[in-house]
């Protein structure tokens, strides 16, 4: 518990001296509103012991439709560590104590399932958003799993995306597969016992799986991203097949790899040898 200690009275400071500048941002249409979140959750990977490695780089800077799988709430943190980017969330989301005002901080796009009537203004929104410039991320599976394998995607948001742009505005939007692939926890490689300890899925409560993680020292994931799919280049059915098809293969290879070459900070320069250090050998 002392761990969870630093990390909350480290975390609190954080929150309280980004807040003013985040709701100015959003209050005044600045640009700065984008990059705040993203340097938040960079600090807050550092304080939790989130080591990210990264596989491939997102397409360009123009506005990109991301298709990602969903293990935990901790994806949002590891994914803001590495883009600017807007989610999209189950509208329960919003009325969470706390991660509901952060979430909404972020411009988090809110959609209710339940009502298909709504749906339409939540892809209008979407397509605002794309059509901004922003990049937009969808788990594509529409509810989070154990992380040891990859549910369906859902096609039906991806379509009503594609439908909600203009002609124009969709030719110039891409869809990039991403898969999010706990590897390590405390240091050891994941199996099925310590992946549940990172997944956050089903009835499983918030709170007592939020200290957890933060008193389990080192995490370690791999966001894989995948081969752009041009979004005006077939139907909703086939870039969402491919999506998951991709997302799939990725999240095999990263379990592969393992712990291999975590990424924290990037890499400085080598240090310099002593005189009398011997060259290993090849």
């Amino acid at each position: 518990m002392i761990r969870v200690a630093v990390v909350i009275a480290c975390v609190v400071p954080l929150t309280l001296a980004l807040l003013p500048l985040q709701l100015l941002a959003l209050r005044n249409g600045w640009r700065i509103q984008r990059t705040i979140p993203r340097l938040y959750h960079r600090i807050l990977c550092r304080l939790i012991g989130v080591r990210i490695r990264e596989v491939g780089r997102r397409d360009g800077h123009g506005p990109v439709l991301i298709l990602a799988n969903h293990v935990s709430w901790l994806d949002i943190c590891v994914i803001s560590a590495l883009a600017p980017v807007t989610f999209v969330a189950k509208s329960e989301v919003a009325g969470w104590p706390l991660f509901g005002f952060l979430a909404k901080l972020q411009r988090t796009i809110f959609i209710d399932r339940q009502a298909r009537h709504r749906t339409g203004e939540a892809t209008a929104e979407i397509g605002a958003r794309l059509a901004d410039g922003d990049a937009v991320v969808l788990f594509a599976e529409g509810t989070s799993s154990d992380g040891s394998r990859v549910l369906p995607f859902r096609s039906a948001l991806v379509g009503a995306v594609h439908h909600a742009l203009a002609d124009e505005a969709r030719a110039a939007i891409g869809v990039q597969p991403m898969a999010v692939t706990y590897t390590g926890f405390g240091g050891l490689p994941i199996g099925r016992e310590l992946r549940e300890r990172v997944a956050w899925y089903g009835d499983a409560d918030l709170i007592p799986h939020f200290i957890g993680l933060l008193s389990s020292g080192a995490i370690d994931v791999t966001v894989s991203w995948g081969e752009p799919i041009a979004a005006s280049a077939t139907d909703r059915k086939a870039i969402t097949r491919d999506a998951e098809q991709s997302v799939r293969r990725m999240c095999e290879a990263a379990r592969r790899a393992g712990i291999r070459d975590p990424i924290a900070p990037r890499p400085t320069a080598a240090p310099v040898a002593r005189p009398e250090a011997q060259p290993e050998p090849a």
